[in-house]
């Protein structure tokens, strides 16, 4: 018997062999159950969306002699934010992104996330240091961050230049 086609028939079959082996090894191959996938962990921080934002009550804040309204998510944290209402607040400036100011008292965390990624127009609670902060620009993920709730479109425009912020519940 010729050995060249043996060779080239046990190549076909160690090829095959890897292929086969290969393929099963990956998550798109075709599979004979009928199970779905399991579920990828991940390590990445939670993030909160503003869709994942319910509304559970409407405030309204006085910036520069501006009123902007805005809505409070129906969160522990926000609720017990809520309970101090009406405040005014003297803000200051934090990494030309934020308006903060320290609160009257440390509010609830409960069942809040590890942390946020806050958007602009953003309410705050930054765990921590007991302060609000407001957003007027981006601002990256921080751990401790809680957001309350949103301002307005055009609410965000006043933090900039603000030094009181004034939070009532709207009537």
């Amino acid at each position: 018997m010729n050995p060249a086609p043996l060779r080239t028939l046990a190549r076909v079959v160690m090829a095959t062999a890897l292929l086969l082996a290969a393929t099963a090894c990956t998550n798109d191959s075709p599979s004979s159950s009928s199970k779905p996938p399991l579920p990828q962990a991940s390590t990445a921080p939670a993030i909160t969306s503003p869709s994942a934002r319910t509304t559970a009550m409407n405030i309204r804040l006085t910036i520069n002699g501006h009123r902007i309204d805005a809505t409070l998510n129906d969160s522990p944290t926000a609720r017990d934010f809520a309970a101090q209402l009406p405040l005014t607040l003297s803000v200051s400036d934090f990494n030309q992104a934020e308006k903060t100011a320290d609160l009257p008292r440390k509010l609830s965390t409960t069942g809040a996330p590890e942390g946020a990624d806050p958007q602009v127009g953003d309410l705050a609670y930054y765990a921590p240091w007991n302060h609000l902060a407001t957003y007027y620009r981006d601002a990256p993920y921080a751990t401790g961050l809680v957001i309350l709730g949103h301002m307005a479109d055009g609410g965000a425009e006043q933090l900039a230049t603000a030094d009181e912020i004034t939070i009532e519940a709207a009537p």
